[in-house]
C-alpha cells in the first residue's frame, strides 16, 4: 500500500483536552513540527465540568501559563461571561483571578487557535499503541492501523482511558458529555512498565435557564476593572452575565439520607478513589450531617445556550431522585433536567514513575501531563501540558530539561508534590500547598517565569518586549518613590485618609508602608505619579508592604538551596546504604530523586535519612 499521508513528526501530542492544546502549541511555537490525535475534533479544549477557568490557586496556574508564553490565558480572557477576584479580603499571595468561561466559544476558539498554528497538525482518530526502540518512543499506531513515526510523545488524555459514566445503576461505557472513550491505549501503557490506577470525578446536571426562579437566589455579579488573565491583554474585561447563589434544605437532606442505599459511591457500584475537596452532594451530607445548608452556585454554561450549570450538585444518584433532590433547592422547585449529573471512572497512572521533567523515568522521549497523571482541574492540566512541551522540546533538542522548583511557581509546586510524593487521589492545587507562597503572588507571574519563557523558545518578541518595559518602568518607580514630599504637598492628603501628618518630609516609600495608603489613592492625588502605569504601582506596592516577611522567605529559600544543590547520582543503590530505614531504601529506591531536596520532600524519609545521605555523598560511597 502507498503511503499518501505525512508520517514523519519532531513530537506527537496525544489528546487534545486544556493538557494537549498546551503542549502541542508548546512544541509548536518552539519550531517542532507536530502532530495532535484526537477522538474527536469537537472535543478540542471542551470543558466537560464547569465552565470557568482560574479560582483560588488556579488562577495563579493560569497567570504562570501565560507567563511562560501559553494560551489558556489569552484564550480565557477572549471567552470571559464574568471576572471576579476571589479572596480579596485577604492577603495579596491568596487572592485568585476566576472567570465565567463561554465553554463553547472557549472550544471553538481555541480548535481555530490550533488550526492555525504553523507547525501543528491536527488528526482525529484513536491512538492504539505507543511504539518504541531500545526503550526509547518512536511513534505511535492507531486504531485504522496508521502510523506516524516522532522523537518524543506527550500523552494528555484526560480522563478518556476506558472511561465509564455511572447515573444511578446505569452506567456507559463512553467518555466525558457522551464523548468516545479510548479503550486501547491503557494496554499499551501496562506493557511499557507505566503503573495505572483508576480514579473517578464527576459533574452536576445541567438545568435549563427558563425553569429557574432568580427571584429567590441572590444575585452574583463580576467585579468591575479587574486585569484580565494575559499580560498581553490589555484593558478590562467587560462581565456580561450573572450568576446565582442559592441553597439547599433540609428536605434535600432528607431525600438524600432516604435514598443513600440508591447511591454508587455507597451501595459499592463506584470502588474507584474520587476527588476530596469537590465531593457529590450525596457525600456532603453524609459527611457534614450537622450542616443545615449548603450552597450551590448557578452558572451560565455560554451565551449560546440556556444550560445552566448547577456548582455545588454533583451527583451519581438515579435520574427520579436527582430531580426530587434538586426540585428542593431553593428556586429549583420546578427546574427542568437538561443534561443529568453523573460519575466518571477512567485510567490514570501513578505519577511516581515519573521524573521532574514529567517524563517517564524507564521510557526516554515519553512525557505524560494532566489528569492522566493523577490531578484534577483543567488549570492543573493546562500547567502539566505546557510543561512537558517544553520539556518534549528540550529532549529534541537535547537540551537540559526545564525544572521549574517550588519558591519559582506553584507549577513547580504541582510538578514536584506529582513526582516527589504521587497522590492516591485526584490531585487539586491549592494555595496551602506553596509553602513560598507570598512569593508566588499571579501578579508578579510574569517577574518569576517569562525569562524562563523566553530561554526555552517559547516568548516571542512581543511578549519579551512588553516584559522589558515592564521591569524597566519597575526600576524607574522604585527610585522615584525615593523622593521627598513636605508636610505642606501630602498634609491635606493624609488629613483625607485620617492619618497623622509628621512634621517632616516623607517619600513615596513610606507613605505606601502605611495601611491606610495604597497605590490606587496615591496616584489620583498626586499628579506626578500619573507617569507611572497603575498596575506596576501596585506591584511595588505589594513588595514595599511585605517587604520583612518577603526577606525572611528569601532566607529560607537561600537555606533551602543548600540541600537543592546536593545532586544525588542515578546509580546510588539506596538499598545497600547502611543507616537508611527499611521504608526511606524503599521509598529513595523507587522514586530516585535527583538531589538531596527532592530526596527530603519523599513521604517516609526522615531528616535522620536525609543526614545518613549527607554522610553516604561527603565519603564519596557512590563513586
Amino acid at each position: 500500500m502507498s503511503e499518501i499521508y505525512d508520517k514523519n513528526y519532531d513530537a506527537i501530542v496525544i489528546g487534545a483536552g486544556h493538557a494537549g492544546v498546551e503542549a502541542c502549541l508548546a512544541l509548536a511555537r518552539c519550531g517542532h513540527k507536530t502532530l495532535i490525535v484526537t477522538l474527536s475534533l469537537n472535543s478540542i479544549s471542551f470543558m466537560p465540568c464547569n465552565p470557568s477557568i482560574g479560582g483560588t490557586a488556579k488562577g495563579h496556574l493560569v497567570r504562570e501559563i501565560d507567563a511562560l508564553g501559553g494560551q489558556m490565558g489569552l484564550s480565557a480572557d477572549k471567552n470571559c461571561l464574568q471576572l471576579r477576584m476571589l479572596n480579596m479580603g485577604k492577603g495579596a499571595a491568596v487572592q485568585s483571578l476566576r472567570s465565567q468561561t463561554d465553554k463553547t466559544t472557549y472550544h471553538l476558539y481555541m480548535k481555530h487557535v490550533l488550526e492555525e498554528e504553523e507547525n501543528l497538525t491536527i488528526l482525529q482518530a484513536e491512538v492504539s499503541d505507543i511504539l518504541t526502540e531500545n526503550g526509547k518512543v518512536i511513534g505511535i499506531k492507531t486504531t485504522l492501523n496508521q502510523t506516524f513515526y516522532c522523537k518524543a510523545i506527550v500523552v494528555a488524555t484526560g480522563v478518556y482511558l476506558n472511561a465509564n459514566i455511572i447515573i444511578g445503576d446505569w452506567n456507559q461505557k463512553v467518555g466525558p458529555n457522551g464523548f468516545a472513550r479510548a479503550t486501547e491505549l491503557t494496554n499499551s501503557l501496562i506493557k511499557l512498565g507505566i503503573p495505572t490506577r483508576r480514579f473517578k470525578t464527576g459533574t452536576p446536571a445541567r438545568i435549563d435557564k427558563n425553569s429557574i426562579d432568580f427571584s429567590k437566589m441572590d444575585i452574583q455579579n463580576g467585579d468591575e476593572k479587574l486585569y484580565p488573565f494575559s499580560f498581553m491583554t490589555d484593558g478590562y474585561i467587560e462581565n456580561k452575565q450573572p450568576c446565582y447563589l442559592t441553597y439547599t434544605t433540609e428536605k434535600t437532606k432528607e431525600i438524600i439520607l432516604k435514598n443513600i442505599d440508591r447511591s454508587p459511591l455507597y451501595n459499592g457500584s463506584i470502588h474507584s478513589v474520587g476527588p476530596r475537596y469537590c465531593p457529590s452532594i450525596e457525600d456532603k451530607i453524609m459527611r457534614f450531617k450537622d450542616k443545615e445548608r449548603h450552597q450551590i452556585f448557578i452558572e451560565p454554561e455560554s451565551s449560546f445556550t440556556n444550560e445552566m450549570y448547577i456548582q455545588g450538585m454533583s451527583s451519581s444518584m438515579p435520574f427520579d431522585v436527582q430531580i426530587e433532590m434538586y426540585h428542593s433547592v431553593i428556586g429549583l422547585e420546578n427546574c427542568k433536567f437538561m443534561r443529568y449529573a453523573y460519575a466518571i471512572e477512567y485510567d490514570c497512572i501513578d505519577s511516581l514513575c515519573l521524573d521532574n521533567s514529567l517524563m517517564v523515568k524507564h521510557v526516554p522521549g515519553l512525557f505524560l501531563a494532566g489528569q492522566l497523571n493523577g490531578s484534577s482541574g483543567y488549570e492543573e492540566a493546562a500547567a502539566q501540558g505546557i510543561y512537558a512541551g517544553i520539556n518534549a522540546s528540550q529532549y529534541i533538542k537535547n537540551e537540559n530539561p526545564m525544572v521549574l522548583t517550588r519558591d519559582s511557581s506553584y507549577i513547580g509546586v504541582l510538578i514536584d508534590d506529582l513526582v516527589t510524593k504521587g497522590t492516591n487521589e485526584p490531585y487539586r492545587m491549592m494555595t496551602a500547598r506553596a509553602e513560598h507562597r507570598l512569593l508566588l503572588r499571579q501578579e508578579n507571574a510574569d517577574l518569576r517565569l517569562t525569562p524562563i519563557g523566553r530561554s526555552v523558545g517559547l516568548v516571542k518578541d512581543d511578549r519579551w518586549n512588553r516584559y522589558q518595559n515592564k521591569v524597566e518602568e519597575l526600576e524607574k518607580i522604585k527610585t522615584y518613590i525615593e523622593k521627598s514630599i513636605s508636610p505642606k504637598e501630602y498634609g491635606p492628603y493624609f488629613d483625607s485618609i485620617n492619618e497623622n501628618v509628621p512634621p517632616n518630609g516623607i517619600t513615596y516609600k513610606n507613605m505606601l508602608k502605611r495601611s491606610n495608603v495604597n497605590a490606587k489613592n496615591l496616584m489620583d492625588y498626586f499628579d506626578d505619579l500619573k507617569q507611572f502605569n497603575l498596575r506596576n504601582l501596585e506591584e511595588i506596592e505589594t513588595q514595599i508592604k511585605y517587604e520583612g516577611y518577603l526577606s525572611k522567605e528569601s532566607t529560607i529559600i537561600e537555606n533551602n538551596k543548600k540541600l537543592e544543590n546536593k545532586l544525588l547520582p542515578k546509580d546510588i543503590n539506596y538499598l545497600k546504604i547502611d543507616g537508611l530505614r527499611l521504608e526511606a531504601r524503599q521509598k529513595l529506591d523507587k522514586i530516585k530523586p535527583q538531589n538531596l531536596g527532592q530526596a527530603s520532600r519523599i513521604s517516609g524519609v526522615s531528616p535522620a535519612d536525609i543526614t545518613v545521605l549527607l554522610v553516604y555523598l561527603s565519603k564519596g560511597l557512590h563513586e
